[in-house]
């Protein structure tokens, strides 16, 4: 038993090195990449606009979020303040409600109360939340952004729209507290949550994200989900633990300002009449399939895709693959073509199968698989940068894509989330348990 741990302390200590290698490198090509970018816009054509458009989306959504994690490794404590963080580390809203009670019971307070479950955040709602966005339509059950707690996302939330507005409502996030966790102050609590008033849309201040922006007062929220719930349900206790922390002026993750007074509800559903649980344990927020898991492994299966169908054309349309050759600027003949698919269609269609079974792997949550793409995504952005180094030839527009799919593929497997999602299965209590 000892031998088995002590193997296992160096085969995660060996992990996390090679994990820390790559989070560094993915921030650097990402610089890098960010820099090709903007040279690309700067360019006359109408293409400049498209590429100053995807600059800005990388920029926000994957530079940025990654160089706030860096950081905010360093300054951000990783103790409990009563702060939720963002994904990427920032501070994020306060934590202004805690709960007594099993899951079933706040799930029956939530709904009695009037709010509606969220849905959880992936393509589908991720899609459905940006369409009712643009058409100004309903969507109750609107996913809301992960925020981190106890070192992981909420396990649920709860909303109520206002006037059916996509824009406006009000919602409230819940973490399970961690068997034996008490609150500073030795108050033990079953359940610990958010709640913020969403005031409109609009783009946040530090990541130039579009996201929603809360109202200032964080009590007033706090205050309206315990009205709901006691309203509901007058049998239900609340007691407050006032001055739990001081109060304070300050930001969201979102850039947003919030203030509170620090004091604490405690909500007791208790004596709650609601279903038994489960007979299965709950599932814990870090083990369902986090996004950017699912978007690494999407992208290295569209980039399989591509090497295969590739791979085929070669092979059977050469005067095809080389009029596209043509109007991107390269110099390939039809003859050209026809002598590298003796080598370089086989070679594609290998990598395009790897890639695919790797993406699977990922998905099935195998962190070899993980580190093993990642390796092949770093190999490739290191030849394209060495390739570039001194050429003073204007990028490609083929260019661009080749080099930027590699690097997502890294800054999104590379990510905390996705890291923790596929060391799930490494703790040797784990692998007893199944």
């Amino acid at each position: 038993m000892r031998a088995t741990r002590r193997r296992f302390a160096i085969r995660s200590s060996v992990a996390k090195v090679i994990d820390r290698a790559f989070f560094a490198f993915s921030a650097l090509a990402a610089v890098w990449f960010a820099v090709l970018l903007l040279m690309e816009g700067a360019q006359p054509g109408w293409r400049a606009g498209v590429v100053l458009v995807v600059f800005w989306l990388f920029v926000a959504y994957l530079l940025l979020p990654r160089l706030h994690r860096i950081f905010t490794q360093i300054y951000v404590p990783g103790y409990f303040i009563g702060r939720t963080r963002t994904a990427d580390g920032r501070l994020g809203d306060p934590v202004n409600l805690a709960f007594r009670g099993r899951e079933q019971q706040v799930h029956q307070s939530m709904r009695t109360g009037g709010w509606t479950r969220a849905d959880d955040l992936d393509l589908r709602s991720g899609g459905h939340i940006v369409t009712s966005t643009l058409r100004r339509r309903s969507y109750a059950g609107a996913p809301v952004s992960p925020l981190m707690l106890f070192d992981r996302p909420q396990d649920f939330a709860y909303e109520r729209e206002v006037h059916g507005s996509p824009s406006r409502r009000h919602h409230v996030r819940f973490w399970r507290c961690p068997d034996g966790w008490k609150l500073p102050g030795g108050f033990a609590v079953d359940w610990l949550a958010a709640g913020t008033y969403d005031r409109r849309v609009g783009l946040s201040t530090f990541t130039l994200q579009v996201t929603h922006k809360v109202a200032r007062d964080t009590d007033t929220e706090r205050d309206f989900v315990v009205e709901t719930v006691t309203a509901a349900a007058p049998w239900v206790s609340v007691s407050v633990i006032e001055d739990f922390s001081a109060g304070y002026h300050a930001r969201n993750g979102g850039g947003d300002a919030i203030e509170t007074d620090g004091d604490l509800p405690v909500v007791d559903l208790r004596t709650v009449d609601a279903p038994p649980e489960p007979l299965a344990p709950p599932v814990d927020s870090r083990h369902r399939l986090p996004g950017p898991t699912a978007f690494g492994a999407g992208v290295a299966a569209l980039r399989a895709l591509g090497y295969l169908v590739t791979a085929a054309l070669v092979l059977v349309a050469p005067d095809l693959v080389a009029d596209a050759a043509s109007k991107v600027g390269l110099d390939v003949s039809a003859r050209d073509v026809e002598t590298a698919a003796l080598w370089g269609a086989p070679a594609l269609a290998v990598y395009g199968v790897l890639d695919l079974v790797l993406a699977v792997a990922v998905l099935r949550g195998s962190n070899v698989a993980r580190l093993v793409l990642m390796a092949v995504s770093t190999a490739a952005t290191v030849t394209a940068f060495v390739s570039d180094l001194g050429n003073d030839r204007s990028l490609t527009f083929t260019h661009l894509p080749t080099v930027g799919v590699n690097i997502l593929v890294i800054l999104a497997l590379s990510s905390p989330r996705a890291r923790a999602y596929a060391e799930r299965r490494l703790s040797p209590s784990e692998a007893r348990r199944s």
